[in-house]
């Protein structure tokens, strides 16, 4: 496994993978420093109210679309000059291949999460926030969304390998993204859908007494559910692949 991640990693370090990272985290740090928080009459803590209107961008939309940016990027090479076939030739099992995909790819989500931490965290130095920094409040919504994208990146690394062009698994991506900003507002069907748990997940307006503000059974159910459907679907899928 450790050879295979080297070498993915290697072929990562030639593509813009930090600037892909960056995106994110730079949007949150713009929407924190420019957003007018004075009609929102102050609240009890300045940096849950930073971190609400950041979110609002970041865990809605951004967060969701850039992992499925970063699928693509890792299997950009491999869709290119057969290199499929140069790959799965070597004396490696297809399951060791897409599991070293996708454990990079939490990682990479991981260190965008970490990066959007310290974008937090630098909004309220800049802006001069007198409380201290609720740490374990916000550690726990960096957490909880870097958790509720596992089932998200399964499914775009499947249909990162399924499709050749680098569009076509990012339209997939943005078909199911994009109806999040009215599913996360319904009671009905807000728990149960996926692309709406990086928000749930991340919402430090929701009950601190849950685990990542969401119930047990949400997390289990929909988001443990959905990791078991979309990684198995595309570990059964690429044993299967033709190359």
């Amino acid at each position: 496994m450790l050879p295979i991640m080297s070498s993915e990693w290697y072929k990562l370090s030639k593509s813009r993978i930090l600037w892909i990272l960056l995106v994110g985290p730079m949007v949150g740090l713009f929407i924190g420093l420019t957003a007018n928080f004075d009609n929102l009459g102050g609240g009890p803590n300045e940096w849950y109210v930073k971190l609400l209107s950041m979110n609002l961008t970041y865990a809605l939309l951004f967060l969701p679309l850039i992992t499925g940016v970063l699928a693509s990027v890792v299997c950009r090479y491999e869709h290119q000059e057969g290199g499929w076939k140069q790959l799965l030739a070597m004396p490696l099992t297809r399951g060791k291949v897409f599991i070293s995909k996708y454990i990079l790819l939490i990682a990479l989500v991981m260190v965008m999460q970490l990066l959007y931490l310290g974008s937090i965290y630098l909004v309220g130095v800049i802006d001069g926030i007198p409380e201290p920094f609720p740490l374990n409040i916000v550690w726990k919504s960096i957490f909880g969304g870097w958790v509720a994208t596992l089932p998200l990146v399964a499914l775009q690394l499947w249909m990162s390998i399924l499709f050749k062009s680098f569009a076509a698994p990012f339209a997939v991506n943005v078909i199911f993204t994009l109806p999040t900003i009215l599913v996360v507002n319904s009671e009905r069907f807000g728990p149960y859908y996926p692309w709406a748990q990086p928000f749930s997940m991340m919402y430090i307006g929701g009950n601190t007494e849950d685990i990542f503000f969401v119930p047990w059974d949400q997390l289990l159910i929909v988001v443990g559910g959905s990791f078991l459907l979309f990684f198995a679907g595309g570990y059964l899928y690429f044993q299967r692949k033709a190359v």
